[in-house]
């Protein structure tokens, strides 16, 4: 949880961006459900292999050693296979790490962010953020919240995004998103964070 320089608890991106509804997930789980496959069970599983993927990955740039003991050897499996995608994309591009993983807050916002990668990446300020399976609209809002944290606590300028969507299975394809004008997707985040003070201000 984030607080601000009152010590007071503020909200962090994922729970503004939460606010927004989201159609596709509700037409997966149908689909799902058509086939007698339990979502609930499927995504949580899916959850899991992707969070281990992604710690797998932010480990690596890290240089740390990660504890799986928690994880069965499917998952591990599957987890791997994503950190093998990652590793692929790695080996084609040098990366020079500023930040990984860093907590950060906005006074001027009020809100926390925890950004996976900046640096310098092929020799441009670039802001990296891994996705394991698909990149949905929501993702552009949250690196343009992530880019404005960095920003505004003069930890770096980037010149470009980049949002990577590496798959967890073979029915699934690499993505590689990159964004040099977040204007829009910032203007969407602003509106949601001010959405968020107006919510919790109903009375149920």
């Amino acid at each position: 949880r984030y607080k601000n320089a009152a010590g007071e608890h503020i909200p962090g991106v994922s729970t503004i961006i939460g606010q927004l509804a989201k159609p596709q997930l509700i037409l997966w789980a149908n689909r799902l459900g058509l086939q007698g496959i339990d979502s609930t069970k499927f995504r949580d599983e899916k959850a899991e292999i992707g969070s281990l993927a992604h710690t797998m990955i932010l480990s690596d740039l890290k240089g740390e050693k990660l504890d799986t003991s928690a994880y069965s050897q499917q998952q591990i499996d599957q987890a791997e296979n994503c950190f093998l995608s990652y590793l692929e994309w790695h080996s084609k591009h040098t990366l020079e790490t500023q930040l990984v993983e860093q907590p950060l807050v906005s006074e001027a916002y009020q809100y926390g962010g925890t950004p996976d990668w900046y640096g310098i990446l092929d020799g441009i300020p670039t802001l990296v953020d891994y996705k394991t399976g698909g990149i949905w609209k929501e993702a552009q809002i949250q690196v343009a919240a992530y880019e404005s944290l960095l920003a505004l606590r003069e930890v770096g300028c980037p010149q470009r995004i980049i949002i990577l969507g590496i798959p967890r299975e073979p029915t699934e394809t690499f993505r590689e998103v990159t964004l040099t004008d977040w204007k829009a997707p910032w203007e969407a985040f602003k509106a949601l964070r001010q959405l968020y003070d107006c919510l919790k201000g109903i009375k149920e």
